[in-house]
């Protein structure tokens, strides 16, 4: 049986992340700073919805720097222990980050409800000075943030708590004016209900995606069935393909293995090329390993009337 194992582990973190890690950073300083203000802000003004977003900002400063530690760790070498490396601490920061989301949520929304059954006075003037504070923090670290690479699990997790905080100013800054013209302080607890519906929704996909990395799940548009096929249709040396397994590391660092039979004086370094090819182009896989299983002879590529395996 021949292997192909042309992996470099030793290597820093495949995927370095530098600017994920900066645009990260600059965020997480820039939520941590106006989380003071916030929560004073909300304490004098008695809104629940500065309260709240505070609180959510404490929060994502929180989140925002394990998700910097995530970058910062992912840059260290493979060793003899962690032979992939440290990239996958990102998707593990990612998955505490939206489940966190989750808590955030479930608080807002009941204090909400405590809030609808024993109203308090609200200082809309207030309010609306301190949510204008923190729409423009949000949607300058939004900015920043999206200065990363969006795809990556760790930024969408940062960008999903960040504009879970925007849309929390922006709700602020409606209940403080209509408190300010109708004095109907219900508006404030309630809008805040609907930005932890918003919140939820977003984190339940980062939730998703993060657990299908850390269980093992084929990479997204990787079909095992649509792999076999073009394997055992558009390379005549294969006689047919066993053991396909794909997962990934982050989703930036999608990997396979796989084995291939082939019959009896095949170039197995040109199937290799072929095979790697396909999966590179066609799955978006550049790091696989290929084994190949050589056989005396074949009546078909179903491999029907194959004699015993001679592994090389």
């Amino acid at each position: 049986m021949a292997h192909d194992h042309k992996h470099n582990h030793d290597a820093a973190g495949h995927s370095h992340g530098g600017g994920n890690q900066k645009a990260v950073g600059i965020a997480a300083i820039l939520t941590g700073s106006f989380m003071i203000a916030e929560v004073v802000g909300g304490l004098i003004s008695g809104s629940l919805a500065l309260i709240a977003d505070a609180g959510h900002m404490l929060t994502d400063f929180v989140a925002l720097s394990l998700a910097w530690f995530a970058f910062h760790l992912a840059k260290r070498p493979a060793s003899w222990q962690a032979t992939y490396g440290f990239d996958r601490f990102s998707v593990l920061a990612a998955l505490v980050n939206g489940l966190s989301l989750f808590l955030i949520a479930a608080w807002i929304c009941f204090e909400a409800i405590k809030r609808l059954n024993e109203p308090v006075e609200v200082l809309g003037g207030t309010m609306l000075l301190v949510a204008i504070g923190g729409l423009i923090v949000n949607i300058l670290a939004f900015w920043i943030l999206t200065r990363g690479e969006k795809d990556n699990l760790n930024i969408k997790a940062a960008l999903l708590h960040v504009a879970g905080d925007l849309l929390g100013s922006v709700g602020a800054i409606i209940a403080s004016i209509v408190i300010i013209y109708t004095g109907w302080t219900p508006i404030d607890p309630i809008l805040s209900v609907f930005v932890a519906i918003i919140i939820l929704r977003s984190a339940w996909h980062v939730v998703k995606e993060s657990g299908h990395i850390l269980l093992e799940g084929a990479p997204r548009g990787f079909d095992r069935r649509q792999l076999i096929e073009a394997l055992e249709t558009e390379i005549a040396e294969v006689i047919k393909v066993n053991h396909v397994h794909a997962w990934s590391i982050t989703q930036e660092r999608p990997m396979a293995t796989l084995e291939i039979d082939v019959p009896e004086g095949a170039d197995i370094t040109q199937v290799k090329i072929a095979v790697k090819t396909l999966l590179k182009e066609r799955f978006a896989i550049e790091h696989s390993t290929v084994e190949i299983n050589m056989y005396g002879h074949h009546s078909d590529k179903q491999g029907s009337d194959r004699p015993q395996n001679r592994p090389l």
